[in-house]
């Protein structure tokens, strides 16, 4: 299935998994107006599927992401004085655009797998990010490279990074906007691990996830999303709420016959 009136973004799902790819390949996937509406679409629209156990977030063509259109930073050069920051109906913690595109991936109840090849520069990087886990090519590119371009990152990029990679590390990459590779990417924790074949492992993994029971897929991202959130009382009084719900629900009793064979 395909969002064809935003023309950016494609949803396709089969067997649980959901496969969602950025389409702009022609301008390697880089981000303009209609690509974070897309982007914000479709995460909305799986955060209301129950037929999708796992996501796969990847790109068409040569990268996952180059960054921000190239013309959106010529606008920049024109413009005189600070931004005018558009508010929006808040999704989740975002209320901007932009972070919505980043944020949204969180919200999905399903995990989700970032595919990353080429390049993931600036707000690409940022997407990525977003995901649960993250699957690099060895020769992939990834940089937070606004401070080349005079801005900070300002799509969740600087709440996020700190917590994968510590803050002194994230202070350095974002600092500096050097590009690091696929394998220095997983040696550092940008990267959950490096993959030859990103997409192919990220398709494997999530059909793996999607077998599993969809509550407990789900409860795990909750609870650990809450974990150095919310104080240690919360988290776990979290999850025993959480394996309150789990413990003898008809899906956890068919997993468990399943297991014994006595299905």
């Amino acid at each position: 299935m395909a969002n064809d009136d935003l023309h950016r973004v494609t949803l396709e799902v089969a067997d649980g998994v959901a496969t969602v790819r950025l389409d702009r390949p022609e301008k390697m996937n880089a981000l303009d107006p209609a690509m974070f509406e897309a982007l914000v679409a479709t995460g909305r629209e799986l955060m209301d599927r129950d037929d999708v156990g796992a996501v796969v977030l990847t790109g068409a063509g040569r990268a996952f992401c180059a960054g921000l259109d190239f013309s959106s930073f010529a606008a920049m050069a024109e413009r005189s004085g600070p931004r005018e920051v558009v508010p929006r109906e808040p999704l989740g913690a975002a209320g901007v655009l932009a972070q919505q595109a980043v944020h949204v991936w969180s919200l999905v109840p399903a995990p989700v797998i970032a595919a990353v090849h080429g390049y993931a520069f600036g707000g690409g990087l940022q997407i990525a990010l977003g995901a649960d886990i993250r699957l690099v090519a060895p020769d992939a590119q990834l940089s937070l490279m606004e401070i080349q371009w005079g801005i900070c990152p300002d799509m969740c990029g600087t709440q996020i990074l700190p917590e994968l990679v510590g803050r002194d590390v994230a202070k350095e990459l974002a600092l500096t906007g050097r590009r690091v590779s696929g394998t220095e990417a997983a040696r550092l924790g940008l990267a959950t691990r490096e993959e030859a074949d990103p997409l192919a492992a990220a398709l494997a993994l999530a059909t793996e996830i999607a077998g599993h029971s969809r509550n407990a897929t789900r409860a795990v991202k909750r609870l650990v999303d809450l974990a150095g959130r919310v104080s240690l009382a919360d988290g776990l009084a979290a999850e025993q709420a959480e394996i309150g719900k789990l413990i003898g629900s008809p899906e956890q009793a068919a997993v468990v016959r399943a297991r014994l064979g006595t299905a």
